[in-house]
């Protein structure tokens, strides 16, 4: 029987921390959707197009090298209500340190009381990837600052172009 995996996130911007969780994920599944949360409320650097072309040319190799198929696809509600529209199996979820478990377990359990045949997966981040935040790249890149260890080069240009714009617009 294929299992078919949800992965949400922002990915605002794509970093090396989403692909760690990404390619362990696809051990795990025969099929990933990667839910790109287009929350209206949000105040996104990139736009939505923009995250959805970047993990396409970011996971190409890792869907190619596992042999599964890897989707992105943006959802604006919940995000268990996008897993069970995609036909997930399980929501996987990555933990970076004891704060996003706290957080994580209750929003697995509340996911579990309203899709119970949904199991939510944690993946704890690798040690090489525990410390990024796409909240931080964002701050350091915004700062002036290198993100060129944390991102992917299309995630770094698109960050630049998107910082550029919003410095045009402001003047």
């Amino acid at each position: 029987m294929a299992r078919t995996g949800f992965y949400p996130g922002s990915f605002d911007p794509v970093t090396y921390g989403h692909l760690d969780i990404i390619a362990r994920s696809a051990r795990l599944v025969d099929r990933l959707v990667l839910g790109v949360g287009t929350h209206h409320g949000k105040n996104s650097l990139l736009g939505a197009d923009e995250r959805l072309s970047l993990l396409a040319d970011v996971c190409a190799p890792i869907a190619d090298a596992m042999g599964i198929d890897i989707v992105a696809e943006t959802f604006d509600g919940l995000a268990v209500d996008a897993a069970a529209g995609c036909g997930a199996d399980v929501v996987i979820r990555g933990l970076r340190d004891a704060t996003d478990f706290d957080y994580e377990v209750q929003m697995g359990q509340m996911n579990a009381a309203m899709a119970p045949q949904i199991e939510t997966v944690y993946i704890v981040a690798s040690p090489a990837t525990r410390m990024i935040a796409a909240s931080l790249v964002k701050q350091i890149a915004g700062m002036g600052g290198d993100v060129t260890p944390f991102v992917p080069e299309g995630s770094q240009r698109a960050i630049e172009r998107a910082l550029e714009k919003r410095k045009s617009e402001s003047t």
